[in-house]
């Protein structure tokens, strides 16, 4: 006589469901794990260790933070940082808005608008720091061939010069990101009701005032976004300059990351260079955290 082989046990469709979601984001989660949670955990240990990446980190306690403290360079690449910061917030955060209020019509090639100012953000950043270089070039560059015909005698150095190769790198940066920061806030103006609008105008309200009551408040939530963003953009930036500058002419626009770059890998203390990178993390964190307050607040 035959036996009959136990049925099939069916897994429920929840469980089903639930593995093969956690199918999905496990590789993520893997890679976040090893290539992002490991080196930061690490580097909270290292910034306490004086290591050149050969043989076992030493452990010294708070002596890299008592030398930061008495660092000059620090405190210069600090207040460089937090110059750009200032500036290229606003800046970008206005052309961008700027853009995305004139984009966000219905114009013949609007598309193609919206094309072109994206591409720099995509464009590679070598090739624009070796073209803007040009640009700025004090002798044949065509933005000082171009203050010379509007009749400024003695146009700036910018990147060569100290005292305008911050606003050069500023001018640069917002230039590149605008396009980007465009696309978010046309998202934002997208869910902006057009009900609204009409009944300003309705009210008699004109295109300021409808900019005021209409506009800005119904553009909070992406405001919040960008202004997040870019603070952690703008403190962490690097390649910018180091590309365009490399930190000068002298320490004129050595920013923080860049620092922690020369400390690391050019003079090879890493425990140190970790210990300026845990003070730059804590100062993103702490003005990213001010900012959820504030916006907390002024939601409730």
């Amino acid at each position: 006589m035959a036996t009959l082989s136990p049925p099939r046990r069916r897994v429920r469709p929840a469980v089903r469901n639930a593995l093969l979601g956690w199918s999905f984001i496990l590789p993520n989660f893997v890679g976040f794990g090893l290539l992002t949670l490991v080196p930061v955990v690490t580097l909270f240990y290292y910034a306490f260790t004086d290591w050149n990446i050969f043989g076992v980190a030493e452990w010294v306690g708070v002596a890299n933070f008592e030398q930061m403290w008495h660092d000059d360079s620090f405190w210069t690449a600090l207040w460089n940082t937090v110059v750009y910061t200032v500036f290229h917030i606003p800046l970008t955060m206005g052309a961008a808005l700027g853009l995305a209020l004139l984009l966000n019509r219905r114009l013949r090639g609007v598309a193609f608008f919206r094309t072109v100012a994206f591409f720099p953000y995509i464009t590679s950043i070598v090739a624009i720091a070796q073209v803007w270089n040009m640009l700025f070039s004090p002798e044949f560059g065509p933005v000082n061939a171009l203050l010379r015909a509007l009749g400024v005698e003695h146009p700036p150095g910018w990147t060569v010069s100290s005292d305008w190769s911050m606003p050069a790198v500023i001018i640069v940066g917002t230039w590149r990101e605008m396009g980007y920061y465009m696309l978010i806030f046309l998202a934002g103006l997208q869910t902006v009701p057009t009900q609204l609008y009409e009944a300003a105008r309705i009210d008699g309200a004109n295109a300021w005032q409808r900019f005021r009551a209409v506009t800005v408040p119904g553009l909070r939530p992406t405001t919040f976004f960008v202004t997040v963003m870019l603070t952690i953009g703008s403190f962490k930036v690097f390649d910018l300059i180091l590309l365009l500058t490399n930190g000068g002419p002298g320490q004129s626009t050595l920013v923080l990351s860049q620092y922690i770059w020369q400390k690391g890998f050019g003079e090879n203390q890493f425990g140190y260079a970790s210990a300026i990178s845990v003070v730059l993390f804590a100062i993103c964190l702490l003005i990213t955290a001010v900012q959820f307050a504030v916006n907390k607040r002024r939601a409730s």
